[in-house]
Order: C-alpha cells, then structure tokens, then sequence
C-alpha cells in the first residue's frame, strides 16, 4: 500500500485525512510540522508528501525549497488555505508535483494523490531501465545490454528498494526494512558491503558512482541518470 505522510499543523484536519485515507487503502501517517516531518522521513520511506503551506515557524513553501536544495526527492502535493495564485505557481516552481486549495473534496485529494502517483511510475511497473541495464522485478533478474549479471538475494533486493525509489535519499535502517522487513539487527552495517559490490558490478568507476550515490551522514540515493 502507498505510504503517504502528511504535514499540517491543524490536529481536527491531520485526524480526518489521515482516517480517510486509510479507509482508501493509504498507509497514512499525519505530523503537525517540517521538524516532525524530518523525523518521520528519517524512520521510513514515503511514497507521497501532503505538505501545508501555512505551517508553524518552517512553511510548507520553506520545506519544499530545503528538500528539494538537499536533493531529497519525493512526490509532493502543497494544500494551500490562500487564493493567491502566487503560492500555488511559487510551490510548483521550487518543485511541489501538484497543489490542491482548501477547502476540498476528500475524493478529488485521493484523485490527485493517485494522478501524482501514476506519474512516478515508470512506464513497465516490472522493468525498471537506467543506463545500459535493466531490472526486471517480476523474474527477479538484472541484464546489463541483454547479457544476465549475477546477483545474490540480498543484493538484488536491495537493488530493487534503491531503484524503486529514484532521486530519494534512504537511510542504511530503511533500506534494510525496505530489503529484509524488520527482521535485521539495528545499525547493521552489512548494507556497506552490498552496495560496495553492487558498485563494482554496475559502476563504470565504483570509486566515482553514477547509479548509487552516497548521502554522507545518511544513507544513499539512487541516480537513474536521463534513462526512461
């Protein structure tokens, strides 16, 4: 199920979206600000970000602009109480995905959440292309130009978590939930050794990697490249 995190200070609001949007088959967690939200980011992976304009000391606008300045992509809809057109066009420009003003139909939100969803797809849900390789998560199989390249299970699990969330940074503790469940020990550094040979089997130059990168103090973030 779609993980959606959703950022307004107004509790009433925060309890009823979330409700609903569990009822729509969500996985919906709700904080009232951007330090709550940077905690909620660093313990899991989200598929979407609900974000208000109108928060408590960092705005919805403040937030949008520090993501995307630390290369923190994820989808992200802004929900705005103004009608100045201003701050729809501003939040689209710093990189908010869509915007949707107060007051809304809860149903035209789930509509747009899915629309930005969709969009986030690649084109073959099952074969996921960057540079010369491709992965195919139904067969469980990695190609580099149509030749098989040998992975481990855990190495293409965690392959597969990295190249399913492109352009979003992931800690070491997430991506070994992501890859394994919760079954794995914390501060397990194990997840170091796979990505140092996921690096020699797929980077041109492991010391200079193009595919994973990493978020020095964080984690690591998949670069697809230009590939679609």
């Amino acid at each position: 199920m779609p993980r959606i995190l959703l950022v307004d200070d107004d509790a009433r609001l925060r309890e009823l979206l979330s409700r609903y949007l569990s009822e729509q088959g969500f996985v919906a967690v709700a904080v009232p600000d951007g330090r709550a939200m940077d905690k909620a980011l660093a313990r899991a992976a989200y598929d979407l970000l609900i974000l208000d304009i109108m928060l408590p000391g960092e705005s919805g606008l403040d937030v949008c602009r520090r993501l995307r300045a630390e290369g923190r992509y994820i989808p992200l809809l802004m929900l705005t109480a103004r009608g100045d057109e201003a701050d729809r066009i501003m939040g689209l420009d710093l990189g908010a995905d869509d915007y949707l003003a107060k007051p809304f139909n809860p149903r035209e939100l789930v509509a747009r959440i899915n629309a930005v969803l969709r969009r986030q797809r690649p084109p073959d849900d099952k074969k996921l292309r960057f540079g010369r390789y491709q992965l195919d998560i139904h067969e469980r199989a990695l190609t580099a130009d149509g030749a098989p390249v040998d992975l481990t299970t855990a190495e293409f699990d965690l392959l597969r978590v990295l190249a399913t969330h492109p352009r979003q940074p992931l800690s070491r503790d997430i991506l070994m939930q992501l890859a394994r469940g919760r079954d794995h020990m914390p501060f397990d550094r194990s997840i170091d050794v796979r990505i140092s040979r996921l690096r020699r089997l797929l980077e041109d130059d492991p010391a200079k990697p193009r595919f994973i990168q990493t978020v020095w103090g964080f984690g690591y973030v998949f670069n697809p490249g230009d590939t679609p």
